[in-house]
């Protein structure tokens, strides 16, 4: 069983910067993979990026590529993402996801989810 919990949500105005944490409860958390999605009001969950156990690899949607960049520490249960250049667009709720399997952009392959951070960006 993994617990996870989101934080570093806010406010922020276009083109600044935030850093979400997902902090993981369970000794098993380093070896599952992680991802993180985001919901918009009135919009469907989707996939920003995802993570493998060793954070050898990493996968992002390319709405973020080259502006996020997550990464964790297996060390300290978390997973992270850095958000730069932060555009209007990016205002959604942010989930944080991990599952034991292979990193995935589909949300229904994660086992495991937080309760999410809200990302506001203002024009």
């Amino acid at each position: 069983q993994v617990q996870l919990v989101e934080s570093g949500g806010g406010l922020v105005q276009a083109g600044g910067s935030l850093r979400l944490s997902c902090a993981a409860s369970g000794r098993t958390f380093s070896t599952y993979a992680a991802g993180w999605f985001r919901q918009a009001p009135g919009k469907e969950r989707e996939f920003v990026a995802a993570i493998n156990w060793s954070g050898g690899s990493t996968y992002y949607a390319d709405s973020v590529k080259g502006r996020f960049t997550i990464s964790r520490d297996n060390a300290k249960n978390t997973v992270y993402l850095e958000m730069n250049s932060l555009k209007p667009e990016d205002t959604a709720v942010y989930y944080c996801a991990a599952d034991p399997s292979s990193p995935s952009d589909y949300a229904f392959e994660y086992d495991y989810w937080g309760q999410g951070t809200q990302v506001t960006v203002s024009s």
